[in-house]
């Protein structure tokens, strides 16, 4: 599928209904990524009243079919999660491609000193379709929701399945913008 950065920048604005700004700094190895990827940053106003962090482009070249793009949401700004995004981004092209319901991890502490070190990769529930599908003349895309998550939680996923973690999510009504939070399990 061809599309640009600025196509998918344009998609999350309009959903999103709020300003953004592409941020340059902290992607880490740039070369490891493609040289149009982004990371950008949604300001709370729109239909969220919480700072919002998005690739764009992280599947930009991929012939495989799997094209996805990635956000996660923060109660604060924080420029640390261009890290995240772009580690991820970067796993998904040089590793293994990412997909619905699988995990990550990413590396450090998703906020501060969370103990949320791992990603569970989900549908954008708090959005829906509009914001997950993205079409052009060329093909479409899919926009997941980044949840960050504990290594219990993650080690739950694997043992019972992804279903059981997003039942428990539910059930527990998982604050995603608490970086303090324990685990759920």
């Amino acid at each position: 599928m061809k599309y640009s950065a600025i196509e998918i920048i344009r998609h999350l604005e309009n959903y999103w209904e709020t300003q953004s700004y592409v941020l340059t700094d902290g992607y880490g190895p740039k070369q490891k990524l493609h040289e149009d990827f982004k990371v950008v940053e949604f300001l709370p106003g729109g239909k969220h009243d919480f700072w919002i962090y998005s690739t764009a482009g992280m599947s930009i070249g991929r012939t495989d079919g799997r094209n996805i793009e990635l956000h996660i949401f923060s109660n604060k700004q924080d420029r640390g999660l261009i890290r995240v995004l772009a580690s991820a981004a970067s796993f998904h092209k040089n590793i293994e491609p990412l997909g619905l319901n699988h995990t990550v991890y990413i590396g450090m502490p998703w906020q501060n000193n969370s103990k949320c070190d791992h990603a569970f990769i989900s549908l954008p529930y708090l959005d829906g379709e509009a914001l997950e599908l993205f079409e052009n003349p060329n093909g479409h895309l899919h926009n997941f929701w980044l949840i960050p998550i504990t290594e219990t939680e993650r080690n739950f996923k694997v043992e019972h399945g992804w279903e059981k973690l997003e039942v428990l999510f539910e059930e527990q009504r998982l604050n995603y913008l608490d970086a303090t939070k324990e685990s759920l399990i």
